[in-house]
């Protein structure tokens, strides 16, 4: 089990807030799982923080990239799947190239995203695993993005109705989003390609 806490940290502005991350209980192969599905090696991280330094979206997160990998290599399962950071995080590969472990965290992030959907604990405040279905039955469907399509269903599922509403005239006027979207060839092709990777992923948890 693990407390995550948030108190203000001294000397900081008010309103600026540290996470404090108390560890009672350590167990699980939750490093395992993620290198396993990933590559990446959780246990490579000796908690630098030089990739939180330079993160970019380290303050938009419930937890800083180097308090995720700690969580994710004392195999604190709940806190990490249920995380916002993880959907926070744009694989920018900021992180990457400032570890002197080179310890990929977007890898990380895309495994436990994944395990994060498929147990259901995606936090309620994040719409990122709605955009990111919609995104994959465009490429499915059309073999590639149909913008003004994706923005309207993302709007409904979301809820997000009016959300940079304002944009869509000048997106329009410059030919941003079209009002018919393009189909690519080779329909039964991208069908087998995510048939296949379903596949995969069945096997995989299978075996794990």
């Amino acid at each position: 089990m693990t407390l995550v806490t948030t108190k203000e940290a001294p000397g900081v502005s008010p309103g600026a807030a540290s996470v404090t991350i108390e560890i009672f209980e350590i167990g699980g192969g939750l490093a395992d799982e993620v290198k396993a599905a990933s590559g990446a090696s959780p246990m490579s991280c000796y908690q630098c923080a030089k990739c939180s330094s330079g993160c970019p979206v380290a303050d938009r997160g419930d937890l800083k990239p180097h308090e995720l990998v700690r969580l994710v290599q004392t195999g604190q399962r709940g806190t990490v799947i249920a995380s916002r950071f993880i959907w926070e995080c744009t694989s920018c590969h900021t992180c990457v190239t400032r570890c002197p472990q080179s310890v990929d965290i977007p890898a990380m992030n895309d495994a436990l995203r994944a395990i994060s959907v498929a147990e259901k604990a995606a936090p309620a405040g994040t719409a990122v695993p709605v955009f990111n279905k919609i995104f994959l039955d465009n490429v499915r469907k059309r073999g590639r993005v149909y913008e003004l399509g994706l923005m309207m269903a993302f709007k409904l599922r979301s809820r997000r109705l009016f959300d940079d509403v304002d944009k869509a005239p000048a997106m329009l006027a410059k030919g941003k989003l079209p009002l018919l979207g393009r189909r690519v060839r080779g329909g039964s092709g991208r069908a087998d390609l995510f048939r296949r990777a379903v596949a995969a992923a069945a096997q995989e948890d299978g075996e794990s």
